[in-house]
């Protein structure tokens, strides 16, 4: 059974009612052609997840009816990546969604000293609109109940003071160290890179702020292929874990 999302508020567990609006609506409705009557899953992308039967459709919304809910488990490894800015919106966007279907748990747009595209704060709302569109359309396909976070665009330096992580990584290209490190459990932020990759600066910064250094391979990887690399790399490990999401 395909399943969609619609907020928090708009579910209602006491009266057993929902809605969904906005670009699942359209979706749903003027694209799938759903039905009165048709039985989805619906998620709020936050671990709960209802079975619903359609029970109205309206111009910009529609109702349904609750029929069974439950709610699963938070993954218990998260993968945060923090991921430069691209000169290509399309490359980054392909970041986005396959990332998204891997299960990562969070992404940092990252500007860089050598970062080319830095959007202007006029532009970036819309930006950012665009990409968690992207994202809840990976997710939708890839069945996930708990969305990804996006966060606004961050300054390396920032980056590198955020708190809160149990393994914290920048791949390097200069890196002969093998990824061996146990992900399994963890809350882990990966820093990468965009286009001519970080200065010896960033580099020594990120090391005095605790990230271990890690190497991808002999082959340069473009900035959005190490990104997917870095999440399918932690998934790789869960593969022999019973879990209901990856992470």
């Amino acid at each position: 059974m395909e399943l969609f999302y619609t907020t928090t508020e708009n579910i209602d567990l006491d009266s057993g009612s929902l809605r969904v609006d906005g670009d699942e609506f359209h979706h749903l409705v003027r694209v799938l052609r759903k039905k009165k009557g048709e039985r989805i899953l619906v998620t709020d992308g936050k671990g709960l997840r209802c079975e619903v039967s359609i029970s109205d459709i309206g111009k910009t919304s529609f109702q349904g009816e609750i029929f069974g809910y439950s709610r699963i488990d938070r993954p218990k490894t998260e993968v945060t990546v923090a991921l430069s800015l691209l000169k290509s919106p399309q490359r980054f966007e392909l970041f986005l969604e396959k990332a998204t279907e891997l299960g990562v748990t969070s992404i940092i747009p990252m500007i860089t000293a050598r970062t080319i595209s830095q959007p202007s704060s006029e532009k970036i709302q819309g930006k950012l609109n665009r990409w968690r569109t992207i994202m809840l359309s990976a997710a939708r396909q890839s069945k996930r109940h708990y969305l990804p976070q996006l966060t606004e665009p961050l300054s390396c330096k920032k980056v590198l003071a955020l708190q809160g992580f149990d393994l914290k990584l920048i791949p390097y290209e200069l890196s002969e160290a093998a990824p061996g490190v146990q992900c399994s459990g963890k809350n882990i932020l990966f820093m990468i890179g965009g286009e001519g990759g970080f200065t010896a600066g960033e580099v020594q910064e990120a090391r005095a702020a605790g990230f271990g250094e890690i190497s991808l391979g002999k082959s340069i990887l473009r900035a959005e292929t190490a990104g997917i690399f870095a999440v399918a790399m932690v998934r790789t490990q869960l593969l022999g874990e019973e879990r209901t999401e990856w992470f």
